[in-house]
This record gives C-alpha cells, sequence and structure tokens, in this order.
C-alpha cells in the first residue's frame, strides 16, 4: 500500500546507513528500485543515487525508469509510460507529495557522504519526453520542493 506525505518519527535531515533502513523506516517501499509507489494510486518516494538526475536541491529533474541494460547500466531501448514512470504521472495529476531520499552515489553538492538521507516533501510539477543522450526517448520529471510551514 502507498503511503503519501510524512512519515511519522521521521524528520527531514534523518540519515540512514542503507536502503534496508529507508525501507524500515517507511519511507520508501523498495530496496533497489529509484520510484516507490504503484501506476494506479501513485508514487509516494523516490531516491536520488546513481540516475541521469539534476540536482538543484530545491528542484530535481528525474529521468523516469526502464529502458537500461541490466547488466550495463547503459540506455538500450526507449522508456515506458508504466510501472514507476507512470505512478509519479499519476501523483503529479493527484498532486500527491513525494518523499525525496539522497544517496551517496548522486552526482550532486546536496548529496550526502555517506548513507540516505532524508531530505523532505516534492510536489512534481511537470513531465515530458525527451531525447536521452544514448538517443533513446526518456521522461523527465520537474520536482519541487514543498515548503515548511
Amino acid at each position: 500500500m502507498t503511503t503519501f506525505g510524512k512519515i511519522e518519527g521521521v524528520i527531514e535531515g534523518d540519515i540512514f546507513k542503507n536502503r534496508a533502513e529507508v525501507k524500515a523506516a517507511g519511507l520508501h517501499a523498495q530496496t533497489q528500485a529509484g520510484i516507490s509507489g504503484a501506476a494506479y494510486e501513485g508514487a509516494d518516494a523516490i531516491v536520488l543515487n546513481e540516475g541521469y538526475e539534476e540536482d538543484e536541491g530545491d528542484v530535481i529533474l528525474y529521468t523516469g525508469q526502464g529502458g537500461r541494460d541490466t547488466s550495463t547500466g547503459q540506455q538500450i531501448a526507449d522508456q515506458k509510460l508504466h510501472l514507476g514512470n507512470q505512478a509519479l504521472v499519476t501523483s503529479e495529476q493527484q498532486g500527491h507529495p513525494i518523499r525525496v531520499i539522497r544517496g551517496p552515489k548522486l552526482k550532486s553538492r546536496f548529496a550526502p557522504s555517506s548513507g540516505y538521507r532524508y531530505d523532505g516533501l516534492y510536489l512534481i510539477e511537470k513531465h515530458w519526453w525527451e531525447q536521452g543522450t544514448s538517443g533513446f526517448q526518456v521522461i523527465r520529471f520537474q520536482l519541487s520542493k514543498i515548503k515548511p510551514k
């Protein structure tokens, strides 16, 4: 079941040793996938760690999932609007907040040096298709941080 918004007992800035701890805290349902949620309900969380993200702190350009070779990680096909990608679109359409967790392999000045850090709630502002660097179509999502009141 998908849980949107804040998780009781977890505050922004909390650090977790690994993805198993992130899952145990209820922040993200997966220990491998970047997108947590269900296509028909929406996505509730993403982990930024090794993808093609552009991370400006309060604004994130997130690249969807799929089309990659499982052994090399290289993009070998167009992405499709299903699974996690559809979950992100559903959350955009329904206005569900997305929990953002940053990992140590993220190439960003906002990444933790070790462990996984919960960095708060974001809204998906829009999505679009574009040709990725490998020549295949990828889906991109623009997320903006929800400022605490």
